[in-house]
């Protein structure tokens, strides 16, 4: 199945949208700082940034930044790629899934206290128009397939056999790594549950962002089921795949930056086993985030589409199964 013309406009226009929300807060974010260092700083997680506590509070994070080339990216898609239609449905489920937890956080008392009302009036504005277009994506997606008319409409490709059994094995390894990390995480400091994953006093998180513990989940369950259906090289495994590995990639690389920062890399050996198995993770991540998409993001091999019947009556060869007459001829017609 392939997305009509304009079910591609539809969704390319949805994507621009959703695009331009999260360029508006990241731009306000770098007009309120008085560095774009800062922001990035703040981003990457260094400890001076919390204990600084600067007076304008950024609103986003480095998830932000992965949404903004994320929707650039499903935009063109929707117009050029034959997978347009997995690319609208995954653009639209990842949105969903980041925005929905700022129906119940934007706001809360520890919101009122960081932000002003101003903000926060924008921010849940902004998150009901992403809801309603991550919506959009999905029902457009579905309701603009039809089967393609000839052979020169390209249907979805689907990954190659090595592809597939690369994203597999990387992104069902990243995503275990996460969930290990998350179990770490529950065992050592129980008493951050349920914040860390619904929101609350005891979590950190910008205005616009779902909390950490939820954007972790969500990582997680975004590898173990792209890595999955890459194995079986279905058409969504593409899409859900790159998103997949572009969110690994964004946390590598903040995650390296620290350690870049605080030079674990140079006193690696002297680091608790806990701390040089962070550091490992993040340069895996790093890793399985740039082979992923490399993998994922060459053209799939494409279905042969159905070859029309030469049976009876439409050239010469064996008539169509239950239609009757005489035998085609053993000589071409005269004149062949």
């Amino acid at each position: 199945m392939i997305l009509t013309r304009g079910a591609r406009i539809t969704g390319a226009v949805l994507c621009v949208l959703l695009a331009v929300i999260v360029a508006g807060w990241l731009v306000r974010d770098l007009q309120a700082v008085d560095d774009p260092g800062q922001l990035w700083k703040y981003w990457a997680g260094y400890y001076e940034m919390y204990e600084m506590r600067p007076a304008v509070l950024p609103t986003t994070s480095a998830d932000d930044a992965m949404l903004l080339v994320a929707y650039v990216v499903a935009a063109v898609a929707a117009l050029r790629s034959s997978v347009a239609g997995t690319v609208l449905v995954a653009t639209g489920v990842v949105t969903l899934a980041m925005r929905l937890p700022g129906l119940w956080n934007i706001g809360e008392s520890r919101m009122d206290a960081a932000y002003s009302d101003d903000l926060r009036t924008r921010a849940l504005v902004c998150a009901f128009v992403a809801l309603a277009a991550g919506i959009a994506l999905i029902i457009t997606a579905g309701a603009g397939r039809r089967p393609p008319r000839d052979f020169s409409e390209v249907t979805p490709g689907r990954p190659g056999q090595g592809a597939g059994v690369t994203a597999f094995l990387l992104l069902g390894a990243a995503g275990a790594v996460v969930i290990a990390w998350e179990i770490r995480q529950a065992v050592r400091f129980p008493e951050f549950y349920p914040d860390w994953y619904l929101g609350g006093n005891r979590a950190i998180q910008a205005l616009t962002d779902p909390p950490p513990g939820w954007s972790s989940a969500l990582v997680a369950l975004l590898c173990l089921y792209a890595g999955t259906s890459a194995l079986c090289r279905a058409v969504h495994a593409r899409p859900f795949g790159m998103i997949a590995a572009g969110a690994l990639l964004s946390s590598g690389v903040l995650g390296v930056a620290r350690a870049v920062h605080y030079d674990f890399l140079d006193h690696f050996g002297d680091l608790p086993t806990e701390e040089q198995l962070a550091v490992l993770t993040w340069f895996f991540e790093v890793v399985t985030g740039a082979v992923v998409l490399i993998v994922l993001a060459r053209r799939g091999t494409a279905d042969a589409p159905a070859q029309p019947h030469q049976g009876y009556g439409q050239g010469y060869g064996y008539p169509r199964s239950g239609v009757f007459g005489p035998p085609p001829p053993s000589q071409p017609p005269p004149g062949w």
